[in-house]
């Protein structure tokens, strides 16, 4: 199959466990890129030897990192009011900043890990500034920007007033943005912040990570903002097969490969 500038989540299928088969499965569908999802919401530390095997997985299939999606996790929270697990997950961003470097990745898409308060207004975020304060010098000298994925909207834009764009971005999640309602509005508000996309469609009512084109997700809208933003990468999706009933796993990421296409003709 002919290789496109496109990438896909490598966690389309399971999240956890052996990666490789699932690197091999997007590498000949076509894809140029991997989004590393592995692990993406648990503790999990990669050891060295790990980062070895996977950057030796990449270039045996022939595909590139464009970013990777780092942890806030159940224990170790970046965000955490408590000192001992927030320093423990400065300790996890921080091995997600590493491995990043090495597979040659320049992004790390984190969750604030902040809950937004009922009336509206910002929530105390001196947890995060701390992590954030903390992380910015490893993050400079490994050459890796961090992009904070779209949730509360409020937070983001103080968090990012906050920061440089030389340190910290914006993933635009638009899943997220098209279950509150409000994401195309505020993507456009913010679009020069733009480094990182998560491409998934659903009904409204859920975050489901269905195939683009499958839903009600505005794409028309959302890929002229993004033509027009600060975004200089290819088209990044983080579709799973547990919506779309298809079982095969060879039939889903070509389905998903086609819909990538479409959307890049767009872009």
């Amino acid at each position: 199959m002919e290789t496109a500038r496109l990438s896909m989540t490598t966690d389309y299928a399971a999240s956890t466990g052996d990666p490789s088969p699932y690197l091999r499965r997007i590498a000949h569908a076509g894809f140029s890129h991997v989004h590393w999802c592995h692990q993406w919401n648990t503790d999990f530390v990669y050891a060295p030897c790990e980062i070895a095997q996977i950057a030796a997985w990449l270039k045996e299939c022939g595909v590139a990192l464009l970013d990777l999606h780092g942890s806030n996790g159940p224990e170790k929270d970046w965000a955490a009011a408590e000192e001992y697990r927030r320093r423990a997950g400065v300790a996890l961003v921080a091995n997600r900043l590493e491995m990043t470097a090495r597979l040659g990745g320049q992004v790390v898409i984190m969750h604030a890990g902040i809950a937004a308060r009922p009336d509206g207004a910002v929530p105390a975020w001196e947890p995060l500034q701390q992590s954030l304060d903390e992380l910015q010098p490893q993050a400079r000298q490994l050459g890796v920007r961090i992009a904070l994925e779209n949730g509360d909207w409020p937070l983001l834009h103080a968090v990012l007033d906050a920061y440089p764009p030389d340190y910290l971005g914006l993933c635009y999640d638009a899943g997220h943005g098209n279950v509150d309602g409000v994401g195309l509005a505020q993507l456009a508000a913010m679009k020069e912040r733009l480094i990182s996309i998560h491409l998934h469609d659903n009904d409204g009512t859920a975050d489901q990570h269905r195939l683009p084109f499958t839903g009600t997700v505005d794409w028309g809208r959302l890929m002229t903002i993004v033509r027009t933003s600060a975004y200089e990468k290819c088209i990044s999706m983080e579709s799973a097969m547990r919506h779309e009933g298809i079982a095969n796993e060879e039939e889903y990421l070509a389905t998903a490969f086609a819909a990538g296409r479409r959307l890049s003709a767009m872009l």
